[in-house]
């Protein structure tokens, strides 16, 4: 990644100008997008990309009144307080490490993991990749507030709790998830129905419980190239919210080094009930054929995600060369499902 060039941070300023959503309830994806375009050798196109889809964004809500140690809980989960909260994690990361804010607020917040179809998290994802990564400058810790401060605005539980505890891979506990009766929902709706659909929490609660902090990563790695595999197959059920079945759980796999180790369990319960529901309310019945056999490197996967500039696109083909980079000799399927989501999500940058 070229941290040294100066376009990310000037990208992430000039998205801290816009607010965290638009048209009502849509999520700005700009910050995940160019952080995942700069990582990926793409830095030339940051601005102009970022010229088309800051045309579309809002700006930045009005307070509603400041939040504090003692008065944040009655804020949780408020959409109307999200610039409040965008200001007091921006005073938490001035005051304190960025870890220890982090550590502090990822317990609290990750109950609310679905909270805006997981957005927030995924924005914390990629803000925690770079802090790690490529250094501490101080629009990549003014990232981290506004994502968790975002996150902490949607936080939304799900209505059922998970506890892994079979013996079940992530590949055969997807497989095996029914899907709730109304598919063609809203991720609100969709979600409101497992607590109904028969057999849902036995199947989720299939996925073998992990055994100490390291084998709860494994998982959690396990889960990424699961979902994003899967998303090869099953992607055309819902081709937009199907992408966050695999880069929800990849956030959390990022975030995973810079938290206390006895929060790696909990995160990928977490993970994986995020996960669960968006399969189980989008995924189809039917699978999509094989697709061709082809010979892309991933660097000229990553270009044709660029070049094709959906914000989605772009995120699962980042989420997609993270699993081809962890198979000694790469994973074309992985890099093949990238490819799927470029001829099933619009063109465009939006």
């Amino acid at each position: 990644m070229d941290a040294t060039s100066g376009t990310l941070d000037e990208a992430l300023e000039r998205l801290h100008a816009t607010g965290p959503e638009f048209r009502g309830f849509l999520s700005n994806h700009g910050p995940m997008a160019v952080e995942a375009l700069v990582r990926h050798g793409q830095a030339g196109t940051v601005h102009r990309w970022l010229d088309v889809y800051t045309s579309q964004l809002e700006e930045v809500p009005s307070t509603q009144g400041a939040l504090t140690d003692a008065n944040w809980q009655e804020a949780l989960g408020d959409p109307r307080r999200v610039t409040d909260w965008t200001a007091y994690m921006a005073r938490q990361v001035a005051e304190r490490p960025w870890r220890a804010v982090l550590a502090e607020w990822w317990p609290r917040l990750l109950p609310g993991i679905a909270g805006a179809a997981t957005h927030p998290v995924i924005r914390v994802g990629h803000a925690v990749r770079t802090l790690l990564e490529e250094g501490e400058e101080g629009p990549r810790i003014a990232e981290l507030a506004h994502a968790l401060g975002y996150w902490a605005a949607r936080h939304t539980t799900l209505p059922v709790s998970v506890r892994p505890r079979g013996t079940a891979s992530p590949t055969t506990a997807l497989a095996a998830l029914p899907h709730v009766a109304d598919q063609q929902t809203s991720v609100v709706k969709g979600l409101a129905q497992l607590p109904g659909t028969e057999g849902w929490l036995t199947a989720a609660e299939a996925l073998r419980a992990p055994q100490d902090p390291e084998d709860a990563y494994d998982r959690l790695t396990a889960l990424v190239a699961a979902t994003t595999h899967r998303y090869l197959d099953y992607g055309h059920g819902e081709a937009v919210l199907l992408v966050h079945a695999a880069t929800a759980p990849n956030a959390v796999l990022r975030t995973l080094p810079a938290l206390p180790r006895d929060l790696w369990a909990p995160s990928l319960a977490a993970a994986w009930t995020a996960s669960a529901a968006l399969t189980s309310v989008y995924s189809p019945d039917e699978p999509l054929p094989a697709p061709t056999a082809g010979t892309l490197t991933p660097e000229e996967v990553f270009e044709r995600a660029a070049a094709h500039g959906d914000a989605h696109a772009i995120k699962l083909t980042d989420t997609a060369l993270d699993v081809a980079a962890r198979t000694a000799d790469g994973d074309d399927r992985a890099l093949a499902a990238a490819l799927r989501s470029l001829e099933l999500i619009t063109p465009g940058v939006d």
